[in-house]
């Protein structure tokens, strides 16, 4: 009995060192990691053999399913003295084992050229028969942030409210907004609410003084990035003049319109009292004589010369002075416009009786008229 509880004892001891001096994973470094994107990472992976390691070598990297319905994927393998570094399309020509040999005992592997799907669990499977040993390490990939944009919300008039917006299209949660003034005294204004997960900054009751150069900066934990605003705050514009100003215009115009309106009309009246006066003119004109009473005035004519030719130089001085009406116009001069009526001839003086008479000229009285075609 105490044979074989001594034996017991000495079997248990061999078998406690023998696992004590077999395969273990000697990395300390941290389990989680956060990494931005396009940035590179090192998953580290460091091991030791023991001398009863004997098997062949296998190391595997693979990314753990968040899902347990699904299967783990292999990222990289090490196995029969070979690497597979292609054997994962999705990080395809981006993870490399960190040593040239990983027999030595650094199954480390690097990713470069990071992106947002990559972040999960990451499983590093070292065996080498009798030993086998893992180690697990989370992996977040976070996008920095993107350059934000700076904007100005409302009216920037005095005593109205300013909303300043800062607002980043990209980067990983949490995103954390910063705003600042960068002019003047570099304080921010008393009024001032800040909303550092909105991005926003409400101004209220602006003032001038609240004019100036503002930074925003949108943050989080792999990268920054800022935008430049200028505000300026203008104070409110004179309504009352403005509306007076509008009113004037609009008199003023309706003014202008009814004088052209009163110009247009008048003109218009003008002209039809000029063409009623020419057609008046025209009925007071007597229409012409037919041809056998024009002969017959001829005849009176002719006979009147031949008295004439047997008057003295003294009566035909008074002849000449007396008023003729026997003249008939003529049809032309019925068709000539009132404006255009011939004026009186000039009354002979007393010595051009005689020399008229000499030349055998008969004299003649035209009816004279006036403007509106009347005879006087």
């Amino acid at each position: 009995m105490d044979f074989s509880i001594s034996h017991l004892c000495s079997l248990l001891i061999i078998l406690i060192a023998g696992v004590a001096h077999c395969l273990e994973i000697t990395s300390q470094g941290p389990t989680s990691i956060e990494k931005a994107s396009s940035e590179s990472v090192k998953l580290d992976c460091q091991f030791s053999l023991a001398p009863e390691d004997s098997g062949p070598l296998d190391i595997e990297w693979s990314l753990l399913a968040s899902d347990n319905q699904k299967e783990d994927k292999v990222v990289i393998l090490y196995s029969g003295d070979r690497a597979y570094e292609d054997y994962y399309p999705a990080v395809k020509g981006r993870a490399h084992f960190n040593s040239a040999d990983p027999k030595n005992g650094d199954a480390s592997i690097n990713l470069t050229g990071l992106k947002s799907s990559d972040t999960g669990t990451y499983q590093c499977k070292v065996k080498k028969a009798p030993g086998i040993r893992s180690r697990k390490m989370l992996l977040t990939v976070m996008v920095r942030p993107s350059k934000p944009r700076c904007s100005a919300d409302g009216p920037t008039l005095e005593g109205r409210d300013v909303v300043l917006r800062c607002t980043s299209s990209e980067g990983t949660n949490p995103l954390q907004y910063t705003w600042e003034k960068t002019s003047d005294n570099k304080l921010l204004p008393a009024s001032a609410v800040l909303d550092p997960v909105g991005g926003t900054m409400n101004v209220r009751n602006a003032s001038t003084s609240s004019s100036g150069t503002y930074r925003c900066t949108a943050k989080n934990h792999v990268g920054m990035e800022e935008c430049i605003l200028q505000l300026g705050i203008t104070p409110p514009p004179n309504t009352a003049g403005i509306i007076a100003g509008a009113i004037i215009a609009v008199l003023l115009a309706l003014i202008i319109i009814a004088i052209i309106l009163f110009c247009c009309c008048r003109a218009r009246n003008r002209k039809k009292y000029e063409k009623e006066i020419s057609y008046e003119i025209r009925e007071d004109v007597p229409p012409p004589k037919s041809r056998v009473s024009t002969a017959r005035s001829f005849t009176s004519v002719g006979s009147q010369r031949s008295s004439l030719g047997s008057m003295s130089p003294s009566n035909l001085h008074e002849y000449a002075l007396k008023p003729q009406y026997d003249k008939i116009p003529s049809v032309e001069e019925y068709e000539r416009p009132p404006s255009h009526a011939p004026l009186p001839p000039p009354v002979a003086s007393k010595m051009a009786g005689p020399n008229l008479s000499r030349m055998g000229a008969i004299a003649v009285m035209i009816p004279a008229q006036n403007r509106d075609g009347s005879i006087v």
